[in-house]
């Protein structure tokens, strides 16, 4: 594929998605108002798109139960029962190849899970997943009791940091903080540009040695009761080094040339272009889920 000059991705925003989508569709709407949601600035630079690939064995991140156990607050909220799997009622509506496309081979899940799993491939570092976010909350938030939201960071535009903001989601992952830190790690890069790979100018991107490091993203996990020091340490461990290859691996996979993407279960692929909208994305991923659950 072509390598795309700087200020694509930004510009692809509009499109929701970051970077080049071989997949066709129409413009999804926009949700309405996102605490994490900023436009983006030009200078991003589009990836070479991935192209297939053989998903690696999983490997399991070291856990610090000590960090964990303090970085996690607690909290007397009760999490509400997950709504009713729904029928699968095949109406005509959803077209695979247009609307979404088969993974041939089927993929590994990205997870362990034993439900159908709905993943996110994102990355941080990408605009039209920060533009999405809300989206992907009120979807999970949305999935039946047999199916679960997982999360899946690409690194394939390294220009823009995404290896490095890849790397910072497994160690939080790993020191049970990932899911506190989902907003701050937006708002850092889209908000307060403390993680931000564009210059302070906003003209264009910090050179490679100028870029955020890991020890910039222990800061912001640091606010959950994470030391920065052992978020370095864990950041660097061979665990994380492996669970970063296999997600390359299953992006690969996946067959996922831009993010957002979405994927049912390592079968079936779509994005919120093809979908046709931010609400159809909702509906298609249920869809596609009611469909997994009835074997068809």
């Amino acid at each position: 594929m072509l390598k795309r000059l700087p200020i694509l991705c930004a510009a692809l925003l509009a499109l929701a998605a970051c970077s080049h989508d071989s997949d066709t569709g129409s413009t999804p709407t926009a949700p309405t108002a996102s605490s994490t949601a900023a436009a983006a600035p030009a200078g991003n630079t589009a990836p070479v798109a991935s192209d297939g690939g053989t998903p690696a064995s999983a490997a399991s991140a070291p856990a610090s139960a000590t960090t964990a156990a303090a970085a996690t607050p607690a909290t007397s909220e009760i999490t509400p029962p997950a709504p009713p799997a729904e029928p699968f009622v095949d109406t005509g509506k959803w077209i695979e190849g247009k609307h979404y496309f088969r993974i041939e081979p089927a993929q590994p899940k990205a997870t362990s899970t034993d439900k159908i799993e709905v993943t996110e491939v994102f990355s941080y570092g990408c605009p039209a997943c920060n533009q999405f976010h809300p989206v992907v909350e009120k979807l999970a938030a949305s999935l039946p009791a047999n199916a679960v939201m997982a999360y899946l960071p690409a690194s394939f535009i390294p220009q823009e940091n995404w290896p490095m903001l890849q790397r910072a989601w497994f160690t939080a992952k790993a020191l049970g903080v990932a899911k506190q830190g989902n907003d701050a790690m937006y708002q850092a890069v889209w908000k307060t540009n403390e993680l931000s790979a564009m210059n302070p100018a906003g003209t264009g991107l910090k050179p490679r040695d100028a870029l955020p490091t890991i020890a910039d993203a222990a800061k912001v996990y640091a606010k959950y009761g994470v030391d920065p020091k052992e978020f370095v340490a864990v950041a660097d461990s061979f665990s994380i080094n492996t669970q970063m290859k296999r997600a390359d691996d299953l992006v690969k996979g996946y067959g996922v040339t831009g993010t957002p993407t979405l994927v049912v279960d390592g079968k079936y692929r779509f994005t919120p272009n093809t979908a046709g909208g931010y609400p159809q994305t909702i509906e298609l991923a249920k869809w596609l889920v009611a469909k997994e659950a009835a074997g068809k």
